[in-house]
């Protein structure tokens, strides 16, 4: 372990009482809401049934693939888009005034800690939500069922920050409730950014029900009532924590229990030794306790989740997808067939797609000749851009701006 127990348990339980935190200066970064998204949009059930070839079995993206009442789908518009659609089940929103209503309001919220939504279809019977398309799986999936490599504690940190930032930014929009929140809820984008998903922001349609998880996991106030408040998200903000601590999904009260009996080890995931101090898994751990306080009115807001995670950061300046492990060149860009075969290099797959267009060159005798020209002003294009990437994430402008400049002048020279 990263810690040693006994003095990890002591300052978890050396007092009671609930520490003041210090308030967070407004980082312009993260209360950001203007993004390169499109409004709040209504879809025919063609243009999404199109999107995502037909409803199409091998897009489904969701976690218990055609079994789940509500499917997700991946998809891509005309404008080459990527997509995530939620098709609920038939019975589900019977009122397609109340659904479009509910739509409309989430799909006002805009944040680079949000999958946003980016529309609806309420055609008949027919209720799907569509999402920005987040393509570098969930959370459940890199804590509970990693392949390459288990996730880092830095980058668990940031994940706890990021949900933390993205409630507080729906609490301040007047969508505190967040219904079922849970491993699956966080996805990750393009660039390893963990992101809540807004598909949690909807009530869930006629049942009502607020939590599809084992009862053990849900707030006890639910469990009473049958209803969820603004504490009882925070409370399932804490199970998260424990998930990310321990890399398993454990019980709330079974966790609590081996922070009472002081035994961490068995909370902490053993993939995490040397990488946490005493004092961070102290705040992490206290942080987690006082979401799963018994009594509500007992946990903290929002805002002090973010205060009290704010100062737990690390590696912040190394990328999320270097955190990850994610190829990150292998899925910047909303591209085209063709684009996604020129990121390759795979000029047998641009052949084909030119001829199936219908590229001809002026001079059919030369046209052999032609391509091979442009396919190699189209790598030189591609390798410019790749230095003056690289060249930007090393700081170094000045190689960056110049290997810019002569992408610009490529393309430049391509459009006359």
């Amino acid at each position: 372990m990263g810690c040693e127990c006994s003095k990890f348990a002591d300052c978890c339980f050396g007092s009671e009482e609930t520490k003041p935190v210090a308030s967070v200066p407004e980082d312009e970064s993260v209360v950001k809401s203007e993004l390169d998204v499109p409004t709040f949009r209504e879809f025919t059930i063609d243009q999404l049934r199109m999107a995502t070839s037909g409803f199409a079995v091998e897009n489904i993206v969701s976690e218990h693939g055609e079994k789940a009442p509500n499917v997700v789908y991946k998809g891509k518009l005309d404008n080459q888009r990527r997509i995530a659609v939620k098709r609920f089940n038939r019975s589900a929103w019977p009122d397609a005034r109340q659904f479009l209503d509910e739509a409309r309001a989430v799909g006002q919220l805009r944040n680079h800690r949000l999958a946003n939504l980016l529309g609806c279809c309420f055609e008949g019977e027919e209720r799907l939500l569509v999402a920005e398309f987040m393509p570098n799986e969930t959370l459940a999936k890199h804590l509970f069922h990693w392949e390459n490599q288990p996730m880092k504690w830095s980058m668990r940190l940031r994940v706890a920050l990021h949900l933390a930032q993205a409630l507080e930014y729906c609490t301040s929009k007047g969508r505190a409730l967040y219904h079922d929140l849970n491993a699956y809820r966080i996805v990750f984008d393009d660039e390893g950014n963990p992101r809540l998903s807004c598909f949690g922001l909807m009530k869930n349609s006629r049942d009502g029900r607020s939590y599809s998880t084992n009862l053990a996991f849900t707030p006890p106030e639910y469990l009473r009532t049958g209803g969820i408040t603004p504490e009882s998200v925070i409370y399932s903000f804490g199970t998260l924590l424990l998930d990310l601590l321990s890399g398993k999904h454990i019980p709330p009260s079974h966790a609590l229990d081996l922070i009472r009996d002081r035994n961490l080890q068995m909370l902490t995931d053993s993939c995490l030794e040397g990488q946490f101090s005493n004092d961070e898994g102290t705040e992490l751990v206290r942080l987690a306790s006082r979401c799963l306080q018994y009594e509500p009115r007992e946990r903290p807001n929002t805002k002090s989740l973010v205060a009290a995670l704010i100062p737990l950061q690390k590696d912040v300046e190394v990328p999320s997808h270097a955190l990850m492990g994610i190829p990150y060149d292998a899925a910047t860009m909303n591209l085209s067939s063709l684009g996604e075969a020129s990121l390759r290099m795979d000029m047998t797959a641009i052949h084909e797609i030119l001829e199936n267009i219908g590229y001809k060159d002026d001079e059919g005798a030369a046209t052999e000749l032609s391509f091979q020209m442009w396919t190699n002003q189209m790598q030189d294009t591609l390798t410019s851009k790749k230095k003056g990437d690289f060249a930007f994430r090393q700081k170094d402008f000045r190689a960056a701006i110049e290997c810019y400049t002569q992408l610009m002048a490529y393309c430049l020279d391509e459009n006359h």
